[in-house]
C-alpha cells in the first residue's frame, strides 16, 4: 500500500484587490495516509478539495511538504503523477480527445508508441469496464454515467499506485453513483476519495472531516460521519 505524508502543509492564496492581501485555504495539515481507502468529507468550500489535491501536485503547498511514497510532491512532480491518478467531478474537465476510444489511447501514448497496438490496448481497457460498444462513439454522445466511467477507464488505464477521485458521483444520478462508487471502492489502488456521499464515506477505512480549512476530525468512518451530521444539523 501507498504512503501519503502531508508535514506542516499550508496552502494560502492571494486575493488581489481584496481586503486582505492572503486567505489561508488549509490550515497547517500534518497527515500520514496508509489506508486503502480514505474519505474526506465536509462542506462546499471547506478545503476538502484542496486538500485532495495536493497529493499529485494540482495545488502546491505554500510551506510544508507532501510526499508519496518517499517523493516529494513539489520536487518530483512528474514521477509523482505517474503514480498518482485523479479524477475530476465533471468527467468533461478531462476527456479531451473526439471519440471514446481516442480518448483512453490519449492516457496510453507513453506506455505504447506503436498506434495500432495503442488502439488494441485502448479497446481492451474499454472491455474491461464494459465500455466496448462504445469505442468509436464521440464522447459527448454519451451519458453521464457513461462518461466518467470513461474517465475513471482512462485514468486507470496507465495502472496508477494512487487514486484521488475529487466528488466524481456529485453530478450523477442515483444508479450512477453507485456503480461508480462500487468500482471505486474495489479498486486495487490506494484510495483517497472527497465526497459528499456519506454512505460511500462509510464504506471506507478511514475518513477525515475538513471544514473551514482544517482537519477537524479525523478517524473511523461511523465516528466522523457521525460527528459531522451532529455538527451540521447543530
Amino acid at each position: 500500500m501507498s504512503r501519503i505524508e502531508l508535514d506542516r502543509v499550508v496552502v494560502r492564496a492571494a486575493t488581489p484587490g481584496g481586503p486582505v492581501p492572503e486567505v489561508t485555504i488549509l490550515e497547517e495539515t500534518t497527515l500520514d495516509l496508509t489506508e486503502q481507502r480514505v474519505a474526506l468529507i465536509g462542506p462546499n468550500g471547506s478545503g476538502k478539495s484542496t486538500l485532495a489535491r495536493l497529493v499529485n501536485g494540482l495545488v502546491e503547498p505554500t510551506s510544508g511538504r507532501v510526499v508519496v511514497d518517499g517523493l516529494d510532491v513539489a520536487k518530483k512532480g512528474r514521477q509523482v503523477r505517474r503514480r498518482v491518478g485523479f479524477v475530476f467531478t465533471d468527467p468533461t474537465s478531462q476527456l479531451v480527445m473526439p471519440t471514446v476510444i481516442e480518448d483512453v489511447g490519449l492516457s496510453l501514448r507513453h506506455l505504447e508508441r506503436d498506434r495500432e497496438r495503442r488502439a488494441e490496448a485502448a479497446r481492451e481497457v474499454l472491455a474491461s469496464y464494459g465500455l466496448a460498444e462504445l469505442a468509436d462513439r464521440s464522447v459527448h454522445t454519451l451519458s453521464g454515467g457513461q462518461r466518467q466511467l470513461l474517465a475513471l477507464a482512462g485514468v486507470l488505464a496507465t495502472d496508477p499506485d494512487v487514486l484521488v477521485a475529487d466528488e466524481p458521483t456529485t453530478l450523477l444520478d442515483l444508479r450512477n453513483a453507485r456503480m461508480i462508487g462500487d468500482l471505486l471502492l474495489g479498486l486495487r489502488q490506494q484510495l483517497v476519495l472527497a465526497t459528499h456521499d456519506l454512505d460511500l464515506a462509510l464504506r471506507c477505512d478511514r475518513a477525515l472531516l475538513v471544514d473551514d480549512g482544517a482537519v477537524v476530525a479525523d478517524g473511523a468512518p461511523a465516528e466522523v460521519v457521525a460527528h459531522y451530521r451532529a455538527t451540521a444539523s447543530g
